[in-house]
């Protein structure tokens, strides 16, 4: 501790990401990565985007790629905000929309990040309970809430929360906002993007880090009615008004004219994990239903931290989280199929 630290950030327990270890021949299953790469259109406007007008500042607004968000989702340019990652996007909702009187509601069991965000702008927050299949329920999320945010599916379970929930909670509390965390969506859900029109309440965050294949460019984005919208850009340009620099831009714009490769890229990952749940489940392991790029999966006889350590000998990683009810649990990336099988084959001869 510096005595130079201001109180806050002796308050402060950060945020842990993933392991991004430096090991050769290693397996990673254990930060939610795409294990196939960006679309052909991305590195060629990549290549493009390294020329001499690196020299000027990016535009501040990201004009085209909201632009190209907005006609993706059939909505206007006032309804998208970009950000560094979604990570930044949630950091300035965070600010922006969820810091009232009466506390923020998310679930238990979710995106660490979240108690992050409130302990560094000072949010009081209540962590709603999960039941006791790991699935969130809507009804349990009341009008004491001053904001409600919760991701969908659900990280690290992978459960998915239906549309028709999602409304119902946006019909009960008309005045509260709620943020739904998006970051998997594509892997097997419906994005709630297609009730913002109906419920000026709602925000929606998405990242192109998973799905897109650009985790390394930090591309993040929020689809919301213009006053929200509005609100994240009051934040945004009092924090940092160039946030995506010009290949940032480029590349997302150019994921997303690529519809076909990202559409076979995603189908790729859904069939890889339905066959390792399939295969896990075979070796004796309890897998949640997962619609996202990963699964949570335990093991009635073998404890999670030996096994995610026995794998790691093995150069093998998946994620671990020691928290209260998921202590027993592994959080399981989907690698491409030769590195699902690895995963199979070794766990096998581990449980052997």
């Amino acid at each position: 501790m510096s005595k130079f630290w201001s109180p806050v950030v002796v308050r402060l327990t950060p945020y842990v990401p993933g392991e991004q270890p430096k090991i050769t021949n290693l397996i990673k299953l254990n930060t939610n990565e795409n294990p196939y790469g960006p679309s052909p259109r991305v590195l060629a406007a990549l290549k493009d985007a390294a020329a001499d007008p690196l020299r000027l500042y990016p535009d501040p607004n990201a004009d085209d790629l909201k632009a190209t968000i907005a006609r993706y989702h059939d909505l206007t340019p006032a309804h998208v905000f970009v950000g560094n990652g979604s990570d930044e996007v949630l950091a300035h909702a965070f600010m922006a929309l969820l810091k009232h009187d009466r506390p923020l509601y998310f679930p238990d069991i979710s995106y660490s990040f979240y108690p992050v965000y409130c302990g560094l702008y000072d949010i009081s927050y209540r962590a709603v309970p999960v039941d006791e299949a790991y699935r969130i329920d809507v009804n349990d999320y009341d009008a004491d809430a001053g904001a409600v945010i919760f991701p969908n599916p659900n990280a690290p379970t992978g459960r998915l929360l239906g549309l028709a929930d999602i409304e119902a909670l946006l019909t009960r509390l008309p005045d509260v906002v709620v943020v739904v965390d998006e970051a998997y969506i594509d892997f097997g859900g419906d994005s709630a993007i297609a009730l913002v029109q109906r419920h000026p309440n709602l925000l929606v965050v998405q990242t192109l880090s998973k799905s897109r294949s650009l985790a390394g460019l930090r591309v993040g984005f929020a689809v919301g009615h213009p006053d929200l919208i509005e609100g994240l850009e009051r934040v945004k340009n009092s924090f940092n008004s160039y946030p995506l620099d010009r290949p940032a831009q480029l590349g997302a714009i150019a994921s997303f004219e690529d519809e076909a490769y990202f559409q076979e890229a995603r189908a790729k990952v859904i069939a890889s994990r339905e066959w390792l749940i399939e295969d896990l489940q075979e070796l004796g392991f309890d897998v949640l239903p997962s619609a996202a790029n990963f699964v949570f999966a335990r093991h009635p006889q073998r404890d999670a931290g030996e096994l995610a350590a026995a794998l790691r000998q093995r150069a093998i990683l998946v994620r671990h989280f020691k928290a209260p009810r998921i202590e027993q649990f592994l959080r399981i990336s989907i690698g491409n199929d030769a590195e699902c099988e690895a995963l199979v084959k070794a766990l096998s001869e581990i449980l052997r």
